[in-house]
């Protein structure tokens, strides 16, 4: 594979979209009354970890994108527990909250990789 040229280059960066629209589609079928709830904050929490990726790229330094990289998890899990929640609600069936639970889990290890990836480039400057 080529050199990185962009955010969108990126796995991590690709899965959390596939994580989007996928939050997008699941929630448009909640109930009307779920509009500017549980589905509103799922979709910002969804919409957050593919956010926080091009962000922290954007920033030009590994600590900062090390920053936003985390702050991306942590939408990630917060997303995670939402899923969870809709599906508790009868929101979600179990095969909706599987399929999601399988994207955000693919999109966690990625993310997680690209972590500990850039913690060791990290490291291995800092020793320099």
């Amino acid at each position: 594979m080529g050199e990185i040229q962009s955010y969108r280059d990126l796995i991590a960066w690709q899965k959390s979209m596939d994580v989007c629209v996928a939050v997008h589609r699941k929630t448009a079928r909640f109930p009307k009354e779920e509009t500017y709830g549980l589905a509103q904050h799922a979709r910002r929490s969804a919409v957050s970890v593919s956010s926080n990726i091009a962000e922290g790229w954007g920033r030009g330094a590994i600590v900062e994108f090390l920053r936003f990289l985390r702050i991306a998890r942590g939408s990630l899990c917060e997303l995670e527990t939402q899923v969870c929640l809709a599906e508790c609600l009868g929101y979600l069936s179990p095969d909706d909250t599987a399929e999601l639970n399988a994207l955000t889990g693919e999109s966690s290890k990625v993310m997680q990789g690209l972590i500990g990836s850039l913690e060791r480039k990290q490291a291995a400057n800092d020793n320099r």
